[in-house]
């Protein structure tokens, strides 16, 4: 990095090299770490670019700088002329960018004395991630923080210079909204001017994308920041960022090979890594019956194989009652123990199912767990299941949606536990042809899968007009997702452009005409004043972060994020507020019963 020349700095601490020897240069930064030698003292310089290593000597320095040096602590910001000299061959680091000089310093200025730190950034694996986040403005002094927020900032312009010649504009949209409750759940914001009213921070800039769509934009990105009210996780901030696109005249095709290359030119230019041309598809339906996921990780295998007509040749109660079986052969399971094979059972009924049976596969045949059950069909599970000798075969019996669920997230599990080797550093896939339905069983409905506003395939067009359960789930969408190493990194979909396949989607949902107009009659109303064929899709830049960083928590990509219970623990938010600004917003709290007011 070029250094803006100021009167603090004419470099940055990582940028001088072997060509700078005998130059004169001024420098600036925070103490990384200091050596007194008595005669000499040694000081690592560092800023976000990296180390320079300074020496004080008084034949150069003068007494007064010298004494001042000794005087210097971790974290103290300091300001340094000297001259650029070359290390003795004994003192090259060749750890270091800058390690074949250091800097004889002549001038000191302390700019900032630091108080003793709560921890040093060199610190930070001993440090508990509260006490991190509380000190937030030192953890991210961290030489790999400082690189994410580099990286963060590489991307964010790749994309906008991508996007920007393929000549999409860059528009904002607002995030004060209307509040229309489908899907997650809103944040809320009082309106002081009108009473009793209130606006809904944006879930995502659906509505309005669309409607820049209608307004003959033509191609639209925006890097926005998105806001839901859900529980934090990992992989998720209820305030999040999304790289947001959206164009005109195109098919499902002309927005995945728009999003290819530019996630091509990111894997190149961040990584020096090639993406596979073209990125495979696969179809929900395959994604589920084979990896019991929407985003499958494709690194290992354990393929889930459907063995529910064998186990129908069983005597093995659970396995006959059941609408499906499936097993997964994991690789090397048969080494697990009883005790670990009974606590896969008990992580199997925290998501849902009664039970894991399991049986290990060995040279002779099955042994252990259920074997004694599965006898009449071994040979015929074990060909079917392509499991070997040392493999662990576990089965799930019940509903669909419970077996992919427990198996797919075993498949998961089992290659944490076991420390599989990955087969591909990066494994990408784009999932297609999602149900544009799905039936909520508690509410005895449909709900959208991606949203109401997704596109049906042009084939199921006529399936609208059913009210047959079966038929309604049987329609597919244009939706899609790409994924890699199991991580949905983006989504999208072609949206509806006519009213008349809108309403019946909209009455398919349950949503009368009432309803429609409360939540939804701003975009309506443009249906009907000329809407173009339009879609895009929405990538989360969070996690295509973590993904280029190789680290699997959100919190380790976001310059200032929130815990798991959705706390700033540097700015101490979320907090009460007094009286007053609860009066001009005319609000006012009712706590739950036994709750202590918060503090300001």
């Amino acid at each position: 990095m070029e250094a803006i020349e100021t009167r603090y700095r004419t470099h940055t601490c990582g940028q001088l090299r072997g060509g700078d020897v005998g130059r004169t240069v001024a420098l600036a930064g925070w103490v990384h770490s200091y050596r007194d030698h008595g005669n000499l003292v040694f000081i690592d310089l560092r800023d976000r670019d990296g180390l320079t290593q300074l020496v004080f000597d008084p034949d150069t320095c003068g007494k007064a700088n010298h004494d001042e040096a000794r005087k210097l602590r971790s974290e103290w910001v300091i300001g340094i002329r000297g001259q650029v000299t070359a290390r003795g061959d004994e003192a090259l680091n060749p750890k270091l960018p800058t390690g074949q000089i250091e800097v004889r310093v002549t001038d000191l200025t302390v700019l900032s004395i630091s108080s003793t730190p709560p921890f040093v950034p060199d610190e930070h694996e001993t440090v508990s991630e509260d006490k991190r986040l509380v000190h937030r403005y030192i953890d991210l002094r961290r030489a790999s923080m400082q690189q994410t927020l580099r990286t963060r900032h590489r991307v964010t312009k790749l994309m906008r210079d991508h996007l920007s010649d393929l000549g999409f504009w860059e528009i904002e949209t607002p995030f004060l909204t209307k509040s229309t409750p489908e899907g997650a759940r809103d944040f809320i914001v009082p309106s002081r001017l009108m009473p009793g009213c209130f606006y809904a921070l944006p879930q995502s800039p659906q509505l309005f994308k669309q409607l820049l769509m209608v307004s003959g934009c033509d191609k639209y990105m925006q890097i926005v920041r998105c806001f839901r009210d859900e529980d934090p996780r990992a992989d998720r901030q209820a305030e999040f960022t999304q790289l947001d696109v959206e164009m005109s005249f195109v098919d499902r095709e002309n927005v995945i090979a728009v999003t290819e290359g530019l996630l091509r030119r990111i894997w190149k230019e961040i990584l020096g890594k090639d993406l596979p041309d073209p990125i495979p598809h696969m179809d929900y339906d395959q994604a589920m019956s084979q990896y019991g996921s929407d985003r499958p990780d494709l690194r290992y295998g354990m393929k889930l194989h459907d063995i529910t007509d064998l186990a129908q040749q069983t005597d093995f109660g659970v396995f006959k009652s059941a609408a499906m079986v499936k097993t997964i052969a994991v690789p090397g399971g048969g080494k697990l123990s009883r005790k670990e094979t009974d606590a896969l059972a008990d992580w199997a009924k925290g998501l849902g199912a009664k039970g894991l049976a399991v049986t290990k596969v060995t040279a002779a045949g099955l042994d252990t767990g259920v074997a004694k059950f599965l006898a009449p069909i071994a040979a015929k599970l074990i060909e079917r299941s392509g499991a070997g000798d040392g493999d662990l075969l576990c089965f799930a019996a019940d509903r669909s949606r419970i077996v992919h669920k427990v198996l797919g997230e075993l498949r998961l599990k089992m290659a944490r536990d076991l420390n599989l080797a990955p087969s591909s550093e990066f494994a990408w896939l784009w999932v297609v042809n999602f149900p544009l339905f799905e039936f909520d069983e508690e509410e005895k409905r449909f709900v959208s899968t991606h949203h109401p506003f997704t596109a049906p395939l042009d084939e199921d067009l006529s399936k609208l007009d059913s009210r047959d359960r079966p038929v309604v789930e049987s329609i597919k969408s244009k939706a899609y997702d790409i994924v890699v190493n199991g991580s949905e990194i983006g989504g999208g979909s072609i949206r509806i452009h006519r009213m008349d396949v809108q309403q019946k989607v909209f009455s398919l949902l349950g949503i009368d005409e009432a309803a429609q107009k409360q939540k939804f009659g701003f975009l309506l109303d443009a249906l009907h004043f000329g809407a173009p064929p339009h879609g895009g899709i929405a990538l989360g830049l969070d996690r295509l972060i973590m993904i280029l960083r190789g680290t699997t928590n959100i919190r380790d990509v976001i310059a200032f994020p929130k815990t798991q219970s959705g706390a700033d623990l540097m700015s101490g938010a979320p907090s009460a507020v007094d009286d007053k600004q609860l009066r001009e917003a005319n609000i006012r709290v009712v706590l739950p019963p036994g709750k202590p007011p918060a503090a300001s």
